[in-house]
């Protein structure tokens, strides 16, 4: 069986991983903290994706996630990374 990148699939949206350096200013700019943010878990399929990419993603580390809709453009959520 061929093993596939699940972040290029057509269903799966973009998800970048937020460097820590502008977490703070995201988060300010969204005046919430960093615990008022949805979760992912780190064992979801595209965290362990965007691992081999990036390296270990700890817990607490914000994602964003870009979604693409023909009735609303373009939808920009954050999350944050939970434990397993």
């Amino acid at each position: 069986m061929a093993k596939f990148n699940i972040l290029l699939h057509e269903m799966v949206p973009e998800h970048i991983l937020v460097p820590v350096e502008e977490e703070g200013k995201l988060l300010e700019e969204l005046g919430i903290s960093k615990n008022q943010l949805p979760k992912i878990r780190k064992s979801d399929p595209v965290i362990k994706a965007l691992e081999k990419i990036s390296g270990d993603i700890e817990p607490g580390r914000i994602v964003k996630i870009v979604r693409k809709s023909r009735t609303s453009g373009i939808a920009t959520i954050y999350r944050m990374v939970i434990g397993e």
